[in-house]
């Protein structure tokens, strides 16, 4: 532990560093499959608060630990504090507030190690500009103030390449502060969404879907029109009253749509009892994957109230076993699932913008080619609607759009739309 400050807690600094460790490969874990039991992933994200505490006691001392000591703290609590949130959001089935709460404290995480990147950009600028001025006055310069105004510049035949030393030849003669904290901000932004690209990508490494197993055939439920006819009350009106009302029509008929059988829709193609899927296995389950997407509203009605009611619906319909909770995968994820156990339809919505990368644009590619995926997307705008085409002419660039006709299978299914 010598490359600790000395005033650091030896014991807590050592179960937090090891702690760390473990939590880091728990949220991996937790964000590529999700194999591990709920309990553990929220035991190890709830051991946080304990150890946050006893950090914060430790602040409270009567040594004073200093502003920086404290930030620094508080900066190393954000993360597990900001994970175990999200997780506890989930776990509710909050999948709005789960999706704000990523969000955000995905901006938090970054705008705290911006704070820090200029902090230490500030302090190593400084200690090479008072190492200049001490070297100047050293060699006999007679005015601290002439050192200090040639503090920013290189000695004479000499090129830096430091970026920390406001000299460096790159930053040119004017403006060299503002250069050297434009670079400092492009590569700390570039570093950083490089670094939750590559946490995204090896989050996932193998994930599974299963499918219940099962048999049955495709049932239209059946609906009946039942006719209705509403007796008119009489009445005896008396034309020389004083009394106007509406006398109503003599006959009323009111047509109403009633359920005639319930429950016999059942989807499968495998043999055996009950609805499910060849292939699929006991401990499988229908699962509603929603795709994100950079650019718009992807999460649009996302959770309880939109895409929850859907997958119990279809519980109640199919009595298949359904998850517990809605999910959503990037358009990179997919890469993740074998082909053997993807899934067999993500569903994707907006209203905004919809734009793909070139990576996403292969492994959609791949997810409807070689994985056999279906891509469901409800346009919730005419502008949505253009740029998805679009999309999947760069997916798809062999395949057009075609009007699905009222007679297919989709239309009728469990229920038939008339039109």
């Amino acid at each position: 532990m010598r490359f600790l400050p000395s005033h650091l807690p030896v014991a807590l600094t050592r179960v937090t560093m090891g702690y760390a460790a473990l939590w880091l490969a728990t949220v991996l874990v937790w964000r590529g499959g999700n194999w591990l039991s709920p309990w553990v992933i929220g035991g190890v994200l709830a051991a946080a608060v304990p150890i946050s505490i006893a950090w914060i006691r430790w602040l409270r001392s009567p040594r004073w630990q200093g502003p920086v000591t404290v930030a620094a703290v508080a900066s190393a609590i954000y993360p597990f504090w900001w994970q175990l949130a999200v997780f506890l959001a989930a776990v509710a089935g909050l999948a709005e507030i789960e999706s704000s709460l990523q969000a955000v404290g995905l901006g938090g995480l970054f705008t705290l190690g911006l704070g820090w990147v200029v902090w230490g950009l500030e302090n190593a600028s400084r200690r090479i500009e008072l190492a200049r001025i001490n070297e100047t006055l050293r060699r006999g310069l007679p005015l601290a103030v002439s050192a200090a105004e040639h503090a920013d510049e290189a000695p004479r035949g000499e090129r830096i390449w430091n970026p920390l030393d406001p000299a460096a030849w790159y930053y040119g003669r004017q403006g060299r502060k503002l250069k050297q904290s434009t670079l400092a901000l492009v590569s700390y932004a570039a570093l950083f969404w490089m670094a939750v690209a590559l946490v995204g990508q090896l989050g996932g490494c193998s994930e599974e879907y299963e499918l219940p197993a099962g048999g049955g055939q495709q049932k239209t439920v059946a609906q009946t029109v039942k006719i209705q006819k509403v007796i008119r009350k009489k009445f005896i009106v008396n034309p020389f009253s004083s009394i106007k009302f509406e006398v109503p029509p003599i006959d009323e008929v009111k047509l109403q749509l009633e359920e005639a059988t319930a429950h016999q829709y059942t989807i499968g193609y495998g043999e055996g009892d009950g609805a499910g899927f060849a292939g699929g296995t006991k401990a499988g389950k229908v699962r509603l994957i929603r795709l994100e997407y950079d650019g718009g509203d992807w999460d649009l009605n996302f959770g309880i109230g939109g895409d929850m009611n859907m997958l119990l619906e279809y519980g109640i319909l199919t009595r298949q076993k359904v998850a517990e909770q809605t999910e959503s995968r990037r358009v990179a994820q997919l890469a993740n699932f074998p082909p053997d156990k993807s899934p067999p339809v993500v569903f994707i919505t907006g209203q905004g913008n919809f734009s793909l990368s070139n990576n996403d644009v292969k492994v959609l590619r791949e997810y409807l080619i070689d994985k056999h995926g279906m891509v469901f997307a409800s346009s919730g705008s005419r502008h949505f609607h253009n740029q998805f085409l679009a999309a999947m002419n760069r997916v798809l660039p062999d395949v057009r759009p075609v009007p699905i006709p009222l007679d297919d299978q989709i239309h009728r299914v469990p229920f038939a739309v008339p039109f």
